[in-house]
């Protein structure tokens, strides 16, 4: 659906009509295929929380795929996230401590000097920068590099691959072709982490996984493949679009620069990751069986979409829902998802948000837009929803 003209931060008015009108109603697919669209907080709460009988299984007949390319990605070799227990649980548990809180807690003083390095050379740099390539897509990289294990001199095949496997308008033989790629470069990965570890994510989850005969090679490549792939864009775009958000209301602008508490920080990030809801496509699911949900009977087989970015614009469950609040307690949005196939890396993805905005923005107080908003191009087509390019400038410091 698309977006009202000069509202980029809002869901498209289609949504709030169907979340008043028809909050579980049928929608055509762009494959011709008919699913459920969920837009009430409390029903795609109780979806994403029913593991037993809505499934996450990309192979089920009825499950309602994003895209050509995103089908062909997602079926034959398949990370945990596409999988239902025991699989998943038995993949997922091997990474889980890797992205615990108090491992991530750990790791800050490694982000905040990723962030400063970035700041320190915005300021040494021309007056005029572009946000995303010159800031928020480097400071994720090197963070999620860093973490995983993976060569930043790898990062421009990664990055394009990247986007290529998160665009809704790629045919199925180009999602194939990339995933392909992808998967050699990751076997690859694999075999210098056995020949050489490190203290690392991919490392740990060769000797830990994969040697030890809890993974064989293919889900070892897939799991590296899911961290990778969808570890970055997310929060590359909250960095770049959660600024420009912040730059439309400076009152909440103001708010962030003048409080440097961390919880304050955190508060501010879980408010943007509401009130943006970058992974706009919804959350996908299939019913297992015919379950009643909202007051209407899903029947097994049907596809569920569960459109989180209108869910987070919930007024029963967010007062006041449209209006960016930094200091509201955001904490029950649904961006990271919900239940047993949470956001892995939803603390990570938190500690990049909250420092790389809290720096950026106390440390370059006098950041602008550099064109007009209007000129801006919009990430529409992407899975992850966002810029293209944020151009600003800032004042030379006196």
């Amino acid at each position: 659906m698309p977006r009202a003209p000069g509202r980029p931060f809002d869901p498209p008015p289609g949504l709030y009509r169907l979340r008043r009108e028809a909050p579980v109603c049928r929608v055509r697919l762009w494959d011709g295929s008919v699913a459920r669209l969920l837009t009430r907080h409390a029903d795609q709460r109780a979806v994403l929380l029913d593991g037993e009988r809505f499934s996450s299984d990309t192979d089920l007949p009825g499950f309602p795929h994003r895209s050509a390319s995103s089908k062909a990605m997602r079926s034959r070799e398949r990370a945990f996230i596409d999988m239902d227990d025991p699989d998943h649980g038995r993949m997922r548990r091997l990474v889980i401590p890797d992205f615990a809180a108090r491992r991530i807690d750990a790791l800050q003083p490694m982000v905040r000097r990723v962030v400063d390095e970035r700041v320190d050379a915005l300021l040494r740099g021309p007056g005029r920068f572009d946000l995303v390539a010159d800031f928020a897509t480097p400071v994720t990289l090197l963070v999620l590099f860093e973490v995983l294990g993976v060569p930043f001199r790898d990062h421009p095949f990664l990055r394009d691959a990247a986007l290529t496997m998160q665009s809704a308008g790629h045919s199925e033989a180009v999602g194939a072709s990339v995933k392909a790629r992808v998967m050699a470069y990751l076997e690859g990965l694999i075999d210098a982490k056995a020949a050489c570890p490190g203290a690392d994510v991919a490392s740990r989850l060769v000797h830990g996984g994969l040697a030890a005969g809890e993974l064989n090679r293919e889900e070892t490549v897939m799991t590296l493949m899911l961290l990778l792939i969808a570890g970055f864009e997310t929060t590359e775009q909250m960095i770049a679009l959660g600024t420009l958000a912040l730059l439309e209301h400076p009152d909440q602008l103001a708010l962030l620069r003048e409080n440097d508490d961390p919880a304050a920080d955190t508060r501010a990030a879980d408010e943007l990751l509401r009130h943006l809801t970058v992974s706009h496509f919804g959350r996908r699911r299939v019913a297992l069986t015919d379950v009643e949900v909202g007051g209407e009977v899903v029947r097994a087989g049907e596809g569920v979409v569960v459109a989180t970015n209108i869910g987070n614009r919930d007024e029963e469950v967010f007062p006041d829902a449209d209006r960016l609040d930094l200091g509201r307690d955001a904490r029950g949005h649904l961006s990271f998802g919900f239940g047993r196939h949470l956001c892995l890396g939803h603390h990570l993805a938190r500690t990049q948000i909250r420092i790389a905005l809290g720096t950026l923005h106390r440390r370059l107080p006098s950041l602008r837009l550099a064109v007009p908003r209007d000129t801006l191009a919009f990430r529409h087509d992407k899975m992850i929803y966002g810029v293209h390019e944020l151009p600003l400038v800032r004042r030379a410091p006196a």
